[in-house]
């Protein structure tokens, strides 16, 4: 997925809206000047009399998909190309006009592993454009997009493209680390004797193959696992968590069907159809999500395939095991939130927080519908929270999201004051 950034002023006529950042007041450079804030009469906001706002212009996705799908022949830059593509076609925004060009990404193919480089020369913007990929884990996208913002604060750059990519259908798996080693060995081996002595080390157990790990690799902890764990620890049981999932399946399907995902644009799958919409929405019914078996914690946990996200890739892409974030996770924090003890013991708080109204939560539908995409999930929140307050007649959209490692990411954005 990708956004497009800039300082505020002469935005394409493809783009009558625009959505500011805001993370703290901002300046940017001369090239593009950008308007003064408009203080809004009516409502408060968060701009500043003479600070110029850097803004979010526009942003697309090709559709989130299943692993093993329509996408399962293509490398990552390709499907990363086409929403750069897709973006240019849509604002109308000259290639030569872009500064710099950022993407998020968790599992990295080793042949494209600066693939926000490699996306960038395929869809033809100039060599001289530089771009640099990023990883955090599950925020990947939310650290390109800041990064943009603060080049653009900086006064380093005036237009910056922010994106994310991720493809679970064909994910580095590489050999033992014994057999490795014996390969890496016998390259260097200089006789023959040399090189069968080596080969006189192999054992069969070598060709065990090593797959990507969806665990933490400090504590082997799955995002499953931690779910299940947080739902027994605040008391989520599965039946809220099924009517969680059921409520984020039937508000997808229901903006897909009116038309509101506008942030997906096609893709054609060269030799196969052209891909339109997210094939990962599945509305059920409690019933049937009731007789699903826990995932990850036997025979106790609560977990399920039916509560969690699916795997999947695109240019916002998830993973490949069909339960990877789960909203035992979301509504213990929405259980946290709604605690003085957890308030007073670790967020500093006398007292708490407060439930947030689900009424404005997700109603376009969430990552357990559309899918997860590792590297590129913070840029479809920020679009879905644009488009959300264009749509609704709103100023200001909460985007967080968490990721590996015990971190987070949150950011408010703001419609610009017309």
């Amino acid at each position: 997925m990708t956004i497009l950034t800039y300082p505020f002023k002469n935005l394409p006529t493809a783009s009558k809206w625009a959505l500011r950042f805001s993370i703290r007041p901002l300046s940017c450079s001369s090239q593009l000047r950008a308007a003064p804030a408009v203080q809004t009469k009516t409502k408060k906001t968060l701009a500043k009399p003479n600070i110029r706002n850097v803004v979010v212009v526009d942003g697309v996705r090709t559709p989130f998909l299943l692993s093993g799908t329509s996408y399962k022949d293509l490398m990552p830059h390709d499907l990363a190309r086409a929403a750069l593509t897709g973006l240019l076609h849509r604002t109308s925004v000259p290639k030569e006009v872009v500064d710099y060009i950022i993407f998020g990404t968790v599992i990295q193919e080793v042949k494209t592993s600066n693939v926000a480089r490699e996306a960038a020369l395929g869809a033809g913007f100039s060599d001289k454009t530089p771009a640099h990929t990023v990883t955090m884990a599950c925020i990947s996208a939310n650290q390109a997009m800041t990064t943009g913002v603060g080049l653009i604060a900086s006064g380093q750059c005036d237009v910056i493209v922010a994106g994310g990519v991720e493809l679970m259908s064909d994910v580095p798996i590489r050999h033992s680390r014994k057999m490795r080693k014996l390969m890496l060995d016998l390259n260097k081996a200089k006789s023959m004797g040399q090189r069968l002595s080596l080969i006189s080390k192999f054992r069969f157990n070598f060709l065990a193959p090593e797959l990507p790990a969806v665990s933490e690799f400090s504590t082997s902890e799955t995002m499953g696992h931690s779910a299940d764990r947080l739902a027994a620890a605040f008391a989520v049981s599965r039946l809220e968590q099924d009517e969680y999932a059921l409520r984020s399946h039937s508000l997808a399907k229901k903006a897909q069907d009116e038309g509101l995902l506008s942030d997906v644009v096609p893709f054609k799958v060269p030799g196969k159809d052209t891909v339109t919409k997210d094939n990962g929405i599945r509305p059920s019914s409690l019933e049937q999500m009731a007789k699903l078996k826990p995932a990850f914690i036997k025979p106790y946990g609560t977990v399920t395939a039916a509560n969690s996200s699916f795997l999947g890739f695109y240019v916002c892409v998830s993973g490949s095991k069909r339960s990877t974030i789960t909203w035992g996770q979301i509504l213990a924090n929405f259980k946290a939130m709604d605690s003085d003890w957890f308030a007073e013991n670790y967020m500093g708080r006398k007292t708490k927080v407060g439930l947030p109204p689900l009424e404005k939560f997700n109603n376009w539908g969430g990552s357990l519908s559309l899918g997860h995409p590792f590297g590129a999930t913070g840029c479809r929140l920020v679009m879905a929270a644009a488009n959300r307050l264009r749509k609704e007649g709103g100023q200001y959209g909460l985007v967080a999201a968490c990721a590996a490692g015990g971190q987070g990411h949150a950011m408010i954005v703001e419609a610009y004051p017309k």
